[in-house]
């Protein structure tokens, strides 16, 4: 085992993320702290996810065809519910499709 402390090295990047979002801001700003916050939760997860999956598929417990199909599974249910949770979009093989007549009462009230 390495003496490099990944999980603290991999924390570090939430800074450019937040940077990438929302412009350089200092530490104490609430918006890009927040963003900051999130981005190290997603990265964390996305590595112990990975982790699990790894060893799980080197235990046999499953086969990365299994995992690659209810992968899909689970995309396919969550495309039908960001669907029916924004009225009027669509994910696609390339892109949003957009219906703007009904996209446009969904966005109303946010933020420009």
């Amino acid at each position: 085992m390495s003496n490099i402390n990944w999980i603290e090295r991999l924390g570090k990047w939430r800074t450019v993320f937040a940077g990438w979002q929302l412009g350089t801001r200092a530490k104490g700003d609430p918006e890009c702290d927040a963003v900051r916050d999130h981005r190290e939760v997603t990265m964390m997860l996305r590595a112990e996810v990975n982790a699990l999956t790894g060893i799980l598929a080197e235990k046999g417990i499953f086969t990365a065809e299994d995992f690659t199909n209810r992968m899909h599974d689970e995309c396919r249910y969550l495309c039908n519910e960001y669907e029916r949770r924004f009225p009027g979009c669509k994910a696609t093989d390339y892109g949003l499709e957009l219906k703007p007549e009904i996209w446009k009462d969904t966005t109303a009230g946010w933020k420009q």
